[in-house]
């Protein structure tokens, strides 16, 4: 039997299969079927700052009793507090019934007063804490920089308030992505860089002419941009690095740990299979190390990265013509 162990944000994992942050990760039921199934990790579905301000303003607005700012004042103090004790109840729950790791997820567009859930978060038992950032540069009148600072601004005010190790979970909407990815990873307390986050994407329905949502699920020919990046960033960052996005199988997870990936994190998968995809992957693995002679997953991490491949080359190659120029 081949060893799956792995190091991830200074845990150890019993395997790189990580239960991403979803709807499945929500309830100590499932987590105790993920973790059975044999993961390695679980992060917890996201805590929103957006959800938690817009509740606050729902309630805000349906107020019609007593002083209103003070009412106000009060109600945005309870609703916050329920959302945070319910999501602190979650952590020690699933601490107390799991021997994996649990890694709290936030959902993040700005430095606010959020942030000082995160050592209330600690105090829980979290292992680790996920940011999971995402600004879209949709508005004109921010330059790139200043959505850059932003997000070095969120992690910073994080890190002054707890000691949790952090993954930031990122997108590819950067003009420098390999640059940006550097400069977090120089942050102490960022421990993982997670490539990618998954957004809404919208569809159109002709008939209605309405906009509706495209595919929740990720499919395996989105995971291309995540072996992309992971195996150009491999050996640059001083982090580790997670792959998530189009992670459907054992093939998938072993080309992402070929790259560069410390380990995978998988949820479309989960919510077409149920928990033994998990288990799947990792027989998977198993077999395929014990065929090739690793025995352990540190023997061919990385060997496919762009650092380490006889032409590197190809991580950086963009356009068709010059592939096929190349294989009349």
């Amino acid at each position: 039997m081949a060893n799956l162990t792995s190091e991830y944000m200074g845990l150890n994992l019993p395997s790189p299969i990580i239960a991403g942050s979803s709807g499945l990760t929500d309830n100590l039921e499932k987590i105790k079927e993920i973790a059975e199934a044999g993961a390695g990790a679980i992060v917890l579905k996201s805590l929103f700052e957006e959800q938690i301000n817009m509740e606050v303003e729902a309630q805000a607005v349906n107020n019609m009793y007593g002083n209103y700012n003070d009412v106000e004042n009060y109600v945005s103090f309870y609703t916050k507090k329920h959302n945070l004790n319910q999501y602190i109840k979650l952590i020690k729950d699933a601490k107390a019934a799991v021997d994996i790791p649990i890694i709290a997820s936030i959902n993040c567009i700005s430095a606010g007063e959020w942030t000082n859930f995160t050592k209330e978060i600690e105090m829980a038992g979290a292992d680790g804490l996920e940011l999971n950032m995402f600004i879209l540069p949709s508005d004109p009148q921010l330059t790139g920089f200043e959505i850059d600072k932003n997000y070095f601004e969120i992690i910073r005010k994080v890190s002054a308030v707890t000691d949790l190790p952090l993954a930031v979970k990122m997108s590819w909407y950067f003009s420098s992505l390999s640059r940006h990815m550097v400069e977090i990873s120089k942050i102490d307390s960022v421990k993982s860089i997670v490539l990618f986050n998954r957004f809404y994407n919208p569809d159109i329905d002709l008939e209605n002419e309405t906009v509706n949502s495209g595919h929740i699920y990720s499919v395996p020919e989105e995971n291309a941009m995540c072996l992309r990046w992971v195996g150009a960033l491999y050996g640059h960052v001083k982090s580790d690095i997670a792959a998530t996005m189009g992670i459907h199988d054992g093939e998938s997870a072993l080309k992402n740990i070929l790259v560069g990936a410390s380990a995978v994190q998988i949820a479309s998968v989960l919510y077409k299979q149920g928990p033994e995809a998990i288990t799947k992957m990792n027989q998977r693995i198993n077999d395929w190390m014990d065929e090739k002679g690793y025995e352990n997953l540190d023997a061919f991490r990385g060997k496919l990265s762009q650092q380490n491949i006889k032409r590197p080359m190809i991580y950086e190659r963009a356009q068709f013509m010059k592939y096929y120029s190349e294989h009349r």
